[in-house]
């Protein structure tokens, strides 16, 4: 592998997407700001693993391609993580060093399919992303990295409708049996001057025989409290514990609850969880949607949408409630949605970008603006990458526009975790002084 600088956090990205996590703490070949962190190995594969669905490694490729030693195969990886880690059982492979492991793993089952005495591991029913984590995390044995950054979505800390907080307790459950502490916040981008309304949770555990003060954690000194400022009252904190066994709270945890006990920002250290509703605490500059539009005369024209297709976009933004007939079973019902802004408001921030953003077909979910001409049109790829934190023209790098919006949509917004990344890093010195 290749020669890395000493004094740099080094770090391994997982589930990479087109580098939003590198870009965010690395930045484009150390231009962002001068930054403590180096990518030492990165992973990113799509499945089903056709080459037509590996765009995004390939924009990863190209745009970092003056940093990853292309005589190393290892070192920025396309394959499925599963593989690489059987490799590692094998020893075909060995798994980097590393400081701090980053990914934004998809949220999907999180239950445990057998007990951890059988073959020694935690399955979830669909064989998870969030178990090669922890995987990863247990084949490193003794050179587990200190720090983990992950990203998901807000719903993991409520999921599954029928156990309330169920995936969350046993995310924290298995993190804790490997010695970690965590950290823990639901952050909406805008809230701090961003312009992208894409509400996350950020999740920071340390490797740590320190004894952290769970209220100042959450508050004021934690990683995350000091990357991204709130407020909250010390009053209103909740305290409980989890079990120790995975297995027991894939089983036992959240049965009955009416909602998760937790709430937007906490800790968990041994087992001992602490929870408490915060607010943003910004002061700084918003931006808008407006701020990352190009002109009307640089957009192509097959992203402006037609007359005779904008009565179609309005229905699918207005209110219904519209009797409908299941055609399997004949039952009927009534389908009803709340109305959404038509057109998109550009004086605030935009919607959440969803990977369904890309394609001319009309539809709810899509963003749709009124231009100074009074023309209506979609929002380019281009605008897409901005919104999100990426260089203008980030992932165009051979990709269909759909494509592009889809990996867009599966991105963090960088400047987030450029924020996290600078406040781990005063942290991390603080702690070698």
């Amino acid at each position: 592998m290749k020669n890395f600088k000493q004094n740099k956090i080094r770090v391994v990205e997982l589930f990479a997407g087109v580098g939003g996590f590198r870009l965010g703490l690395e930045g484009k070949s150390g231009k962002l700001y001068d930054s403590p962190y180096e990518i030492v190995w990165a992973n990113q594969w799509e499945p089903p693993g056709t080459a037509s669905r590996q765009f995004a490694f390939r924009c990863y490729e190209q745009r970092f391609s003056d940093e990853i030693d292309a005589d190393v195969d290892s070192y920025a990886s396309n394959e499925d993580i599963a593989a690489v880690l059987d490799k590692v059982e094998t020893g075909d492979f060995k798994l980097p060093k590393c400081d701090l492991l980053v990914g934004g793993f998809p949220c999907q089952d999180y239950s445990v399919a057998r007990p951890l005495a059988h073959s020694d591991g935690l399955d979830g029913k669909k064989g998870v992303l969030w178990w090669q984590i922890h995987r990863f995390l247990k084949l490193s044995g003794e050179n587990k990295p200190k720090y983990l950054l992950l990203e998901n979505v807000d719903r993991m800390l409520k999921s599954p409708a029928s156990q309330r907080g169920r995936d969350f307790a046993i995310m924290l459950s298995a993190l804790a049996g490997l010695g970690y502490s965590v950290e823990w916040r639901v952050i909406n981008a805008a809230d701090y001057g961003f312009p992208q309304k894409r509400t996350r949770v950020f999740i920071f555990a340390e490797l740590t025989d320190e004894e952290w003060c769970f209220e100042s954690r959450i508050l004021h000194d934690g990683v995350l409290a000091s990357a991204l400022p709130v407020t909250g009252d010390s009053s209103d904190i909740s305290l409980f514990a989890i079990d120790q066994d995975p297995v027991y709270v894939s089983e036992h945890f959240g049965k009955g609850a009416m909602k998760s006990p937790f709430l937007n920002a906490g800790v968990m250290q041994g087992y001992a969880v602490q929870t408490v509703k915060t607010t943003p605490n910004y002061c700084g500059e918003y931006a808008i949607l407006r701020d990352v539009l190009v002109d009307e005369d640089s957009v192509p024209e097959n992203f402006f949408i037609a007359e005779s297709a904008l009565e179609r976009w309005r229905y699918g933004k207005a209110s219904k409630r519209e009797k409908r007939i299941n055609k399997k079973t004949g039952h009927e019902y009534y389908y009803a949605e709340g109305a959404m802004q038509f057109p998109d408001a550009l004086d605030r921030p935009a919607r959440t970008i969803l990977t369904s953003e890309g394609g001319a077909a009309p539809s709810r979910s899509k963003h749709i603006i009124q231009c100074d001409s009074g023309r209506y049109r979609r929002l380019i790829p281009d605008e897409l990458d901005v919104l999100s934190g990426f260089p203008r023209g980030w992932t165009n790098t051979g990709m269909s526009d759909a494509q592009r919006a889809f990996c867009v949509g599966n991105a963090l917004v960088v400047g987030i975790v450029t924020r996290i990344g600078k406040a781990l890093a005063q942290y991390d010195a603080a702690i070698r002084r």
